[in-house]
């Protein structure tokens, strides 16, 4: 089977499936595909049990054939990146800076730490002991946050749009964040020398601020190069170069292509938008990023519904992914209360933004590719399964009803921004 044969699989089942649920089920587009695709894998295991044709080994074939985590880490997340990005206003952005910030990297720190050490205790009480170092890998491959399932829900129920901006930016920062942490804390996995604190400090500086500014660069570039002409088919190439040239040109130099493209998404979508396209480039350049963006989360969503067929099928796997479900829920919720009990201090946080943090901050399909990247082993299949349930929870069961949790508490948001500073009444 040719690589172009799996992905014409893949393009084919993901417009079926988004036939049906455009035309007969109506859920969000990802929640909706993913749960079509989790279906259609269980019914391809039961009827290939129950001996009646082979569809399901041939399923699991083409999957075996490609890697799910270098097709997501190096392939489409460039892309999601950079689509993302491009429509994320860079004012709204700065109003909510300081909250974004600390939850891209204290609170996803502080939440890998209390996962970690709650999965070796949970674990531990089901038999299931994991050496600490996988259990605190496990917290950094969970904390990250995926917007993607979720904004449009958001949209839907009226959040404000500083909620939409703390979500977005969040989410958009801290996979880069979250990676970094992870490569620190598979080094001691790996072989050779185990890194010390130097080392791992040193990792993380220069592959964060390091892809920070590479993105910089990048995206100035790129807008050097958008106002110098005024051909949109040329932009719009351009553009795509930035994203597939700049995000294999930043892992060769080892700093963090996630958060390079985020930057360089942010400069080209702001500044290069106003400052060096014309209203027709960049009618063509938003209608092609948009759809760029809504083909490979089609594809990605009913990948990562399929993923299941090769996954570890063992019932006390399942019951230990379950038991870690409200673990990372009470991390997500602690770091996320941490940071706005320290914020409270100054800003002003819109009531109920700790439970809709909470609750929508959905696990997605990173989580799972980095836990496909661990090395083989009894600790990796546990990791993929457990790691598996909580994403699937996450997006089924947290996307299906944070829209209710919005419509609770953000009806009638303030006109405040949730992080604006509060006024002085005082003389």
């Amino acid at each position: 089977m040719t690589f172009f044969d799996i992905v014409a699989i893949l393009v084919t089942l993901a417009a079926v499936f988004s036939f049906a649920n455009e035309r007969y089920i109506g859920l969000p587009r990802a929640i909706g595909l993913m749960a079509i695709s989790l279906i259609f894998s269980l019914v391809l295991m039961i009827l290939g049990k129950m001996g009646y044709f082979s569809l399901a080994e041939y399923a699991q074939e083409l999957l075996s054939k490609l890697d799910f985590y270098n097709t997501l880490m190096h392939g489409m997340l460039g892309f999601l990146l950079f689509a993302g990005a491009l429509h994320v206003n860079f004012d709204d952005l700065l109003k909510e800076k300081t909250i974004i910030s600390l939850l891209a990297t204290a609170g996803v720190l502080f939440s890998t730490f209390i996962v970690g050490g709650l999965a070796w205790v949970m674990l531990a009480v089901l038999g299931m002991e994991l050496p600490p170092i996988y259990c605190f890998l496990f917290g950094a491959l969970i904390s990250p946050t995926d917007p993607i399932a979720v904004l449009g829900i958001m949209k839907k129920a009226g959040a404000p749009k500083s909620l939409e901006t703390i979500v977005t930016g969040e989410s958009l920062f801290n996979d880069g964040i979250g990676v970094v942490v992870f490569l620190a804390l598979l080094a001691f996995v790996q072989g050779g020398d185990n890194p010390g604190l130097n080392e791992i400090v040193h990792l993380f500086l220069v592959e964060a601020v390091g892809g920070i500014i590479y993105g910089a660069l990048v995206g100035y570039i790129t807008y050097f190069l958008l106002k110098r002409i005024n051909k949109y088919q040329v932009e719009v190439l351009i553009t795509l170069a930035t994203v597939i040239g700049g995000y294999r040109s930043a892992e060769l130099l080892h700093v963090s292509a996630p958060l390079a493209i985020v930057v360089a998404g942010l400069f080209v979508g702001n500044h290069g938008r106003h400052f060096g396209m014309s209203p027709l480039t960049r009618r063509h350049l938003d209608t092609f990023w948009e759809l760029i963006d809504e083909i490979l989360n089609a594809v990605l969503f009913v990948l990562i519904g399929l993923e299941y067929l090769i996954l570890p099928h063992d019932i006390g796997l399942l019951l230990a992914g379950t038991l870690m479900i409200p673990v990372v829920l009470l991390s997500r919720f602690l770091s996320v209360g941490a940071v706005s009990s320290f914020l409270r201090r100054f800003y002003n946080i819109n009531r109920g933004t700790v439970r809709i943090l909470t609750w929508g901050g959905l696990r997605g399909g990173i989580s799972v590719a980095l836990a496909l990247s661990l090395p083989l082993g009894p600790e990796r299949n546990s990791l993929i399964a457990i790691t598996y349930t909580v994403m699937a929870f996450s997006i089924l069961i947290q996307g299906l009803t944070v829209g209710h949790l919005i419509e609770k508490f953000a009806v009638n948001p303030p006109k405040e921004h949730s992080t604006t500073a509060k006024t002085k009444t005082e003389s």
